[in-house]
């Protein structure tokens, strides 16, 4: 789980991608799921626009993938869905430490 810190510092990260998927009226599907769990490994921190036309409710399209892809969900602002998931092999964001309570 991510601190509020270190939810900040992605949302940051953030700002100046471009989402480079979309969710339709199709929703949500495997096929989708693969290539945002392919994507966060070579990137990281992605973005995902919602259309107009998706049918599914925004939290959920959000949580599903972000279940799916196995990665956290940083931000819903708007349509804009923003995940991050720590790569494997190409480990480029270094997060802020969490601090002790």
């Amino acid at each position: 789980m991510l601190t509020g810190k270190q939810k900040r510092f992605l949302r940051s990260q953030a700002h100046h991608l471009s989402p480079i998927f979309q969710v339709g009226k199709g929703g949500v599907n495997d096929a989708m799921i693969k290539q945002i769990g392919e994507a966060l490994e070579v990137r990281e921190l992605i973005k995902i626009s919602i259309l107009q036309n998706c049918e599914d409710e925004k939290q959920e399209v959000a949580e599903a993938l972000a279940k799916g892809a196995g990665a956290e969900l940083v931000q819903l602002i708007g349509l804009t869905v923003v995940l991050y998931k720590t790569s494997k092999n190409n480990k480029r964001i270094e997060l802020p430490k969490a601090s002790r309570a």
